[in-house]
């Protein structure tokens, strides 16, 4: 079989566009909203949804996110709730590539084996784990292969090429490449830098290359498009959602935008 991950990619570069990759925090502000959300993401042209499973130490995040996580955590989401929260959204989008994006903790507490059969029971497509690198993920990756779940794996502007190399070979569905030093939503975004890290990565690599942190509008999504297959707009989603003013309508055009400019 393929991943869904991998026949999403593969429809987008028939269809001469990039993907546009939404990242928001399960659960924030409560799972009802949640589902709104990504069905509203969905029908603005989001092609793939990363769902942050709320954490109480989400230490690659800036304060926008890490604020969604509190929301969430607060309103009683865990990693179970966001088992049910896609099995929800599953109901009525059997499409869509849901990807769960954490902490070792959370997914390390049920075990790889039962993590991943609850999983592919719930739809989900991809998981990557921010601070577990291949070394320590063979459970993981064993379990996910017996139901075509990829695990996708950040590259950082500061791994050196062999480094890079040795993640890529151990990651499926795209490479997720983080376009700034430092933590979500952090600094502004230095395009050349980038063009130049992804011509490299490019070559190590024929997995598709999705561009992340710091991308939070048409012109910054523009900016790094051309040598990117799909782009990941999260901190300026989880910041509407925090001012909760107008939430569905504001994260519909704001997915919208950045659809657009990817066509």
């Amino acid at each position: 079989m393929t991943s869904k991950i991998k026949e999403t990619f593969s429809k987008i570069k028939k269809e001469k566009r990039k993907a546009l990759i939404t990242y928001i925090v399960s659960g924030d502000p409560n799972p009802n909203t949640t589902l709104e959300i990504m069905n509203s993401m969905v029908q603005e042209g989001a092609d793939i949804i990363e769902l942050g499973i709320p954490f109480s130490d989400p230490m690659a995040e800036g304060v926008s996110i890490q604020k969604g996580h509190e929301r969430a955590l607060e309103n009683g989401a865990s990693l179970e709730s966001s088992f049910k929260l896609l099995e929800k959204f599953r109901k009525d989008n059997k499409i869509t590539p849901i990807v769960f994006m954490g902490y070792m903790n959370t997914f390390e507490s049920l075990g790889a084996e039962l993590f991943m059969k609850k999983a592919a029971s719930a739809g989900l497509d991809g998981i990557l784990i921010v601070d577990m690198p291949p070394e320590e993920s063979t459970d993981f990756s064993r379990e996910a292969n017996k139901f075509d779940i990829d695990i996708i794996r950040l590259i950082a502007p500061t791994t050196s090429a062999k480094r890079a190399k040795e993640i890529c070979s151990q990651c499926s569905g795209y490479v997720y490449y983080i376009s700034v030093k430092g933590i979500t939503g952090a600094g502004n975004l230095n395009a050349e830098e980038v063009i130049g890290k992804v011509g490299v990565l490019r070559k190590l690599t024929d997995l598709p290359i999705a561009i992340g942190f710091g991308i939070k509008d048409a012109e910054s999504a523009s900016s790094v498009m051309n040598v990117a297959d799909g782009i990941v707009a999260g901190s300026v989603f989880v910041d509407l959602i925090g001012k909760n003013e107008n939430v569905i309508k504001n994260v519909a055009l704001k997915t919208r935008e950045l659809s657009e400019v990817l066509n």
